[in-house]
């Protein structure tokens, strides 16, 4: 019964360490660029759009689809760093744990 209840002390433990890195991973601030920094996207850890900055040579009326283009760029690469801060996170608080591969956290 004894390991019952230190399972549970550990589960419960689990969760608040759960809960304290999701608040830091919502906290997260990255910035991702495209087209050689004319273009930059940032977002929280939860993948919201903070901010964008645009270049003012990107202003042309024919280049819109270009502005288009790395602007989507720009996002999905700080979406990539802020997915790979969330990964890394999650690793160092499931450490030693039998989680089993492909196992995704938080829930």
């Amino acid at each position: 019964m004894r390991d019952i209840m230190g399972m549970m002390g550990k589960v419960k433990e689990m969760q608040a360490k759960m809960e304290q890195m999701q608040a830091e991973i919502a906290s997260l601030e990255v910035e991702g660029k495209s087209g050689g920094g004319l273009v930059t996207v940032k977002l929280n850890g939860k993948g919201e759009m903070l901010g964008l900055k645009i270049d003012p040579s990107l202003f042309k009326e024919d280049e819109a689809e270009i502005l288009e283009d790395l602007i989507v760029a720009a996002h999905k690469d700080a979406k990539g760093k802020a997915e790979a801060m969330t990964a890394e996170k999650t690793k160092a608080l499931t450490a030693g744990l039998p989680i089993p591969p492909g196992f995704k956290l938080p829930f």
